[in-house]
């Protein structure tokens, strides 16, 4: 009886841990986001259901391309929680990306999600790297309909290697997956990361960090 008492609190142990380590399911239908909720959460306020509109689902102009003519040559265009209320508790978002001739989406993580992305029109070179030690590169050539992911959290770049417009459209598995560029990041901060942290980390000398910070 004490063996069968111990083996019932186990299992019990066992579900309840199983429960706590997993994303607690729906308790309504919707939560859209309340934007104008000045409330702080993890998250997104939900707005009252009796004001929700058709609208509040709907997202316009992914089929329009993004202006590519910047430093990198490429263009995000987000659908996520932010642009598209409706998104919110629902743990998915999308991007557009457009790419001009040999233009590039820099190398950048997404701290919040695993990316799956698909090549609609040219080809692309894409790739991520694994977490320290290894630092092993993952890389691919893609050409249209190829799907790739991106693991969560790792560094990871696409680049255009044809001499037209490429296009991709990706899904993440967040509502608002983040976005972090590393070249922005680390010299473009504000206030700038010390030319002497930076100058030590990528071993070379300070004129070339501060070379680059001023780009930024």
């Amino acid at each position: 009886m004490t063996s069968r008492f111990l083996l019932v609190g186990l299992l019990l142990a066992t579900f309840t841990l199983v429960a706590l380590a997993s994303n607690p399911g729906s308790l309504q239908d919707f939560c859209v986001a309340d934007n104008s909720s000045k409330v702080l959460v993890n998250g997104f306020v939900c707005k009252d259901p009796k004001m929700v509109k058709a609208e509040d689902f709907l997202f316009r102009g992914l089929d329009k391309m993004g202006n590519t003519t910047n430093a990198v040559g490429s263009n995000v265009t987000a659908v996520n929680v932010n642009q598209l209320p409706g998104l919110n508790t629902f743990g998915i978002s999308m991007v557009r990306i457009d790419y001009a001739p040999w233009g590039q989406n820099a190398p950048h993580t997404h701290p919040r999600a695993t990316e799956i992305l698909v090549v609609i029109e040219g080809s692309l070179l894409v790739g991520f790297v694994t977490s320290n030690t290894d630092n092993k590169l993952f890389t691919q050539r893609l050409e249209k309909g190829d799907v790739f992911v991106f693991p969560q959290g790792l560094i990871h770049f696409q680049q255009n290697v044809g001499n037209g417009y490429a296009l991709a459209i990706a899904a993440l598995s967040s509502q608002n997956p983040g976005a972090i560029t590393i070249a922005d990041a680390v010299f473009g901060s504000n206030p700038d990361i010390s030319d002497d942290i930076l100058a030590k980390a990528f071993q070379v000398d300070k004129k070339v960090i501060d070379d680059i910070q001023s780009n930024f």
